[in-house]
């Protein structure tokens, strides 16, 4: 605990359309902020349907705001088939505002989408912002293609809307994994916000024990993520592990909260019959299992990332392309830099060229080797810019709070 903000307030704001990667950040970044200042309250507004799976400190509370889906081609749609989109959005809208006047934020810290779900935070950063609140919005390391984004963030005027509306702009991750906001148009004022944070280091949580029964000998995790899209991953490994050779190591797949039930079915169908395979549906203490394995297996996302990174963990990612290039971006980049290796899913998908990446994996170098130690900051450094932000400056001078 690092001094005191008692009485202190923020607010954050996760969208959570699809998959589980924008909770699981603003989840981590509440706990850090709450374990480093006694007194600091946060609440995260969220869409998530699964939000109350997952415990939360002391200090840390959550609102969930009706759900929406994120179809593969990039449109949404309601979770509720009985609310149609548009009304689901003013639903959204409405609720956040109400929460930001009464929950009456000193910090406001938007997830990923600059104005929010189709704009739906637009009128409460407005309102915020000209009440003197500090704004931040947090970006990932890797948003999209930058061709493809540029037209749409030109179409929406959003370059416009990151300079009015926000006093920083935090990226989480570093320098040498690129710029997210280069080629998008964004002002040189944008640019003077912008604060790399480093990854967010992930650790165990102190629970009684794991949460799920896992092999004594070394063992290789493979995880979709949410598993809303992680159909092609697990297929392809089990693919591989039904062929001979196959890896010597035990294979536990946690398929993911949002993989259809029937594809779930059919691959517990087929694990069933195989030696040394667990599957596992979802599991909201990813951590443990992590740090538990000899090895990962993974799409590629951004939380995946970070826990590969602060668990030391060699890594194959199987980055998809649709309807972000965000994966494929990542794990390219970080193939670059000795981190992980990768299998691009659009090219062999034969259970071999999977098996041979399998084995190989066994033998790569750790992240630690090529430096990962210096990319895990990030949780310090947003505590830091935290206080900066709604500290008064005087009280920062002589040394209070």
């Amino acid at each position: 605990m690092d001094g005191s903000l008692h009485g202190k307030r923020i607010l954050i704001y996760s969208h959570d359309s699809f998959g589980l990667g924008h909770l699981r950040r603003c989840r981590t970044i509440a706990h850090a902020l709450v374990d480093r200042f006694a007194g600091l309250r946060v609440l995260i507004v969220s869409g998530s349907p699964i939000i109350g799976s997952f415990d939360f400190k002391s200090r840390v509370d959550f609102v969930r705001i009706p759900g929406v889906v994120k179809l593969r081609g990039g449109d949404y749609t309601s979770l509720s088939d009985h609310i149609d989109l548009s009304q689901t959005l003013r639903l959204r809208s409405s609720i956040l505002d109400q929460t930001a006047k009464t929950f009456s934020p000193d910090l406001f810290l938007v997830d990923k989408e600059p104005l929010g779900l189709k704009g739906e935070v637009t009128d409460t950063l407005k309102r915020l912002r000209d009440a003197g609140v500090s704004t931040v919005l947090g970006l990932r390391d890797i948003l999209d293609d930058p061709v493809i984004l540029r037209k749409e963030w030109d179409k929406r005027g959003t370059p416009r809307d990151l300079e009015k509306l926000y006093s920083e702009l935090w990226v989480f991750g570093t320098a040498s994994m690129g710029n997210p906001l280069a080629e998008l148009g964004v002002s040189p004022a944008s640019f003077d916000r912008m604060v790399y944070t480093g990854y967010l280091r992930r650790s165990v949580p102190n629970i009684a024990k794991a949460p799920v029964s896992l092999p004594e000998d070394p063992f290789l995790l493979v995880t979709p993520g949410g598993g809303g899209d992680g159909e092609t991953l697990v297929d392809w490994v089990l693919s591989a592990l039904e062929q001979k050779p196959r890896p010597s190591k035990s294979v536990v797949i946690v398929m993911g909260p949002f993989m259809a039930q029937a594809v779930r079915h059919r691959f517990q169908r087929r694990a069933a019959v195989l030696a040394d395979v667990q599957m596992i549906t979802f599991n909201a203490n990813m951590e443990i299992l992590m740090d538990r394995a000899d090895g990962i297996v993974a799409m590629g996302g951004y939380n995946t990332f970070c826990e590969i990174l602060s668990f030391n963990k060699r890594a194959l990612l199987i980055p998809r392309s649709t309807p972000r290039m965000e994966q494929t971006l990542r794990a390219h980049r970080a193939t670059s830099l000795g981190l992980v290796s990768m299998l691009n899913g659009d090219g062999d998908r034969s259970p071999d060229a999977m098996a041979k990446a399998l084995i190989h994996l066994e033998r790569q170098s750790l992240p630690s080797d090529h430096g990962a130690d210096q990319f895990l900051d990030g949780l310090e450094v947003i505590c830091n810019r935290v206080k900066a932000l709604i500290t008064p400056s005087e009280e920062v001078q002589q040394g209070i709070g």
